[in-house]
């Protein structure tokens, strides 16, 4: 693995390329979505916002998780370049998606349905971060022939262990094309039935993606992300009843302007 790229006397984290990389492809997949839905908006600096407030959102998420290393050592918790929480990213998002909606001439739960085959794309992309970088998001250990060690990582093991970043992507990659498939304007939806939709398929990959995570089980047998998906499930179910029951359009009509006579 490579944690950094070293150019002379300055070293470039892969995990911020990749992150890069992340944002351009949601982006992408953003500027599609509104193209094909006739949206006149700016996906670049939707997603630009969206990426850096989803950033520091998953890593508070992660530092609170653990208050008494962040009162040992605050500056480390906060500048370590490992230690991103998904569940604090997920909220901080759509948080930053609906600050914006109003700009985008779009309502706040259809700004949520365009861009969530973007977020699944981009958080795909983006766990190929963790990959490279050996941060510690790998799973448990697996004799499997694809199974992977992390000698140089920024979390080292020198076992074989089970790449759940690529597992991530994979179901990242499948839950944007399922979204991207379902929401054609062809064939629209009550707003917010995608972003239920999503919260749940997302959800859903944590849970069980978490059974081979390395990380410690703190409540009920369950680790912090899956107590998370858990609750991420619900509010999926929940939407997505509310949306059907509402019936609102994810994109308001536009008013008809009369031509001068």
């Amino acid at each position: 693995m490579y944690p950094f790229i070293h150019i002379g006397r300055f070293s470039i984290g892969t995990f911020g390329i990749m992150l890069w990389l992340a944002a351009v492809a949601a982006c992408w997949v953003l500027h599609r979505n509104f193209r094909r839905w006739k949206v006149d908006a700016d996906a670049i600096g939707i997603v630009a916002i969206s990426t850096v407030i989803g950033v520091l959102g998953a890593k508070l998420w992660h530092v609170l998780e653990t208050p008494q290393l962040l009162v040992q050592d605050p500056a480390g918790m906060l500048l370590d370049r490992a230690g991103f929480a998904w569940f604090g990213g997920l909220i901080a998002g759509i948080l930053a998606l609906l600050w914006q909606s109003r700009g985008a001439g779009l309502s706040k739960l259809g700004m949520l349905d365009l861009a969530a085959p973007a977020a699944a794309v981009g958080y795909g992309v983006g766990r190929l971060g963790c990959l490279i970088s050996g941060d510690g998001d790998y799973g448990i250990p697996t004799n499997l022939p694809w199974g992977m060690s992390f000698p140089n990582g920024l979390v080292p093991t020198t076992q074989r262990v089970h790449p759940t970043p690529i597992y991530e992507l994979i179901a990242a990659l499948l839950i944007a094309w399922i979204l991207w498939h379902r929401s054609r304007p062809e064939t629209p939806r009550s707003a917010g039935e995608i972003t239920g939709e999503y919260l749940v398929m997302t959800g859903i990959a944590r849970f069980l993606i978490e059974f081979i995570r390395i990380n410690p089980k703190l409540y009920w047998g369950m680790s912090n992300a899956q107590v998370a998906a858990v609750g991420s499930i619900l509010a999926g179910i929940a939407l997505v009843l509310l949306a059907r029951r509402t019936g609102k359009a994810v994109v308001p009509p536009q008013p008809v302007v009369e031509s001068a006579k």
